[in-house]
C-alpha cells in the first residue's frame, strides 16, 4: 500500500480560506459603516439622497453575498478534497497547481 503524505492541494485551501476570511469581513463592515450611518438620515436627505440609497443597498447586499459564496465555495471544496494523499498524487497536484 502506497504512503500517504499531506496533500499539497488541502493546505493551500487552507491558506487561502485563512488568507480571505478576515478580508471579506473588512470589506463587509468596511460598507455596512457607511451604509449604516447614511440610514441613520443625518448625512444626507432629499431624492437624490433616496437614489443613492437604493444603489448603496444593493451594493451592499452584492457584497455581503459574493464574500459569502467566496467562503461557502472555499469550505466545501475543503470539506471535499482530502487531508493526504500518495506521493504521486502530491506531485501531480503541486505540478498541475503550482504549489510548493
Amino acid at each position: 500500500m502506497a504512503e500517504l503524505v499531506p496533500n499539497p492541494l488541502y493546505t493551500a485551501l487552507e491558506n487561502a480560506l485563512r488568507r480571505v476570511e478576515p478580508l471579506i469581513q473588512e470589506i463587509d463592515q468596511g460598507i455596512e459603516g457607511p451604509y449604516q450611518e447614511f440610514h441613520a438620515g443625518k448625512v444626507w436627505t432629499g431624492p437624490t439622497a433616496k437614489r443613492f440609497d437604493a444603489q448603496l443597498g444593493q451594493y451592499r447586499t452584492r457584497v455581503q453575498t459574493s464574500g459569502r459564496n467566496v467562503l461557502a465555495d472555499l469550505r466545501q471544496t475543503l470539506a471535499r478534497t482530502p487531508r493526504e494523499v500518495t506521493e504521486e498524487e502530491a506531485a501531480t497536484l503541486r505540478k498541475r497547481y503550482g504549489l510548493p
